[in-house]
């Protein structure tokens, strides 16, 4: 299944990102400012980092939106530098944020696992340890499909990363030093797993064309955010089968126990409707359920996405009760869902 949609809304291709994000400043005029030396550093308005908070932020492209944008604010990330249409930022600009937001207590620079982020974030953390700026990057990954069980760590970052901004940035507000944050945040990472599926694309705003194409009736299994192949496609199928066969392939990665607690998070990929997340969550509950592992405090939404792309991605997480406390935690990042019911309740 294939579709077009070749007219978005926007001034300028040069200026899509640089519009987008002073509609969001002036949307959230309370929670957020721009950087005092780059426009494209988007950062809480009252940083606690000048004392003794540790300083989370990331950079990445725009065209993914909420993410990570709409997730700056206490109790969450500090800033986020802003780059092109799925372009990172440069080792520049996130230098720049990392100068807007690090204090004494040091710094930890998320980053999704993808080519030109891991090259322009680990630039940047070298550069601002030259500068005196105790900086940590920590790599993230989640996404089974796009590596063999044992290379983890060449996975690419996908939704499931949204765990570890939430509980590295309520960690951090509670006043964790960077060392035990860094722990924190690769325990999280190893305690994730995720596998979406594409139904059809989106369109990129800067050519005005689809991303990729698929045969009539086939779905991908494991596509990236932009189009990356991933375990290959198959026939589109009831979403009981569907997610069943994705939760198998979860569950044979990284097994889960019976009476495990276990968090779900249900991404939509910009095209795809409550209805359906709504869905494939219930779905998801109820098998895991038949195993006897059981779920609270789910996400469900569109968060990480690409365009208007149909496609979702489910996210199996397990955590410790100090990360399941942090998860629920309160907020104010404007587009980060208020988790506060759930396990431990």
């Amino acid at each position: 299944m294939t579709q077009e949609r070749m007219n978005k809304v926007y001034n300028s291709r040069e200026t899509m990102a640089d519009d987008m994000i002073a509609g969001f400043v002036a949307a959230y005029p309370a929670l957020i400012s721009l950087g005092s030396s780059n426009r494209r550093v988007v950062r809480r308005k009252a940083l606690r980092t000048d004392a003794d908070k540790v300083a989370v932020l990331i950079g990445n492209g725009s065209g993914h939106e909420p993410i990570a944008m709409g997730f700056v604010g206490e109790g969450l990330l500090d800033a986020n530098v802003v780059g092109d249409v799925f372009t990172a930022p440069s080792p520049d600009a996130i230098l720049d944020g990392l100068i807007e937001v690090t204090g004494p207590a040091g710094a930890v620079l998320l980053i999704s696992r993808h080519e030109g982020d891991v090259i322009n974030g680990n630039a940047a953390a070298f550069m601002a340890q030259d500068q005196g700026l105790d900086v940590r990057p920590l790599l993230m990954y989640d996404d089974i499909s796009s590596a063999p069980q044992g290379q983890e760590d060449e996975r690419r970052g996908a939704a499931g990363t949204m765990f570890i901004y939430k509980i590295l940035g309520a960690a951090a507000e509670a006043g964790l030093d960077l060392d035990a944050l860094v722990a924190l945040g690769e325990a999280v990472r190893d305690a994730t797993r995720t596998l979406g599926a594409a139904l059809f694309p989106g369109t990129s705003p800067l050519t005005g064309e689809t991303m990729f194409t698929l045969p009539p009736g086939e779905i991908a299994i494991g596509m990236g955010v932009h189009g990356e192949r991933g375990a290959g496609h198959r026939q589109i199928a009831p979403a009981r089968t569907l997610v069943r066969d994705m939760v198998d392939a979860l569950l044979a990665d990284r097994p889960i126990a019976a009476g495990t607690d276990t968090l779900v998070l249900i991404n939509g990929s910009g095209g795809t409707t409550m209805m359906e997340l709504l869905t494939i969550y219930g779905e998801v509950a109820g098998y895991l359920g038949e195993k006897n592992i059981p779920t609270e405090a789910p996400m469900i939404g569109s968060y990480s996405t690409t365009q208007e792309m149909g496609g979702f991605s489910i996210s199996l997480f397990t955590p410790t009760a100090e990360m399941a406390r942090y998860w629920r935690a309160p907020h104010a990042a404007p587009m980060f869902p208020q988790l506060n019911t759930g396990l431990g309740d």
